[in-house]
């Protein structure tokens, strides 16, 4: 039973490093783009993926600590960690953001105004949105939009 547990122990762990990487390139390279007021933790807390986080905790976990070969098990985390680092170049940070927040050709509707455009990010309580006919970024509070 201790065994199960250390295995996930070591999962998140090693899961919550490659999703440190994963959320810093995207913070550095879409985020700080287009200079969205948001910190770090609240980017990795909201946009934590709980089915993905918890699949990767076992899968890592349970490899580290019963996988009998080191070669194979260290050969897999340094191609798991280089993949996840490529989000620290910029191309790859942006296009990676561009792919999980980015949502194109959406109206939103308030009481006077109509937008069409972009959303760019959508936080908590304001959206980053992208308008055509302005051909600016405007920021939206989700409270005031129609549903």
């Amino acid at each position: 039973m201790i065994q199960l547990l250390y295995a996930l122990m070591i999962g998140m762990l090693v899961t919550f490093i490659f999703d440190f990487f994963l959320f810093l390139g995207i913070y550095l390279h879409y985020i700080k783009y287009y200079e969205v007021d948001l910190y770090f933790n609240i980017l990795f807390v909201d946009n934590q993926n709980l089915l993905l986080f918890g699949l990767s905790t076992i899968f890592y976990g349970f490899m580290v600590l019963f996988l009998k070969s080191n070669k194979v098990k260290l050969i897999f985390l340094i191609v798991s960690f280089l993949l996840v680092s490529l989000a620290l170049l910029k191309d790859y940070g942006y296009l990676l953001g561009e792919k999980i927040f980015k949502q194109s050709k959406v109206t939103l509707q308030e009481k006077k105004y109509t937008y069409k455009g972009d959303i760019i990010y959508s936080g908590r309580t304001q959206i980053l949105f992208y308008d055509y006919d302005l051909q600016k970024n405007i920021t939206i509070n989700k409270k005031d939009l129609i549903r």
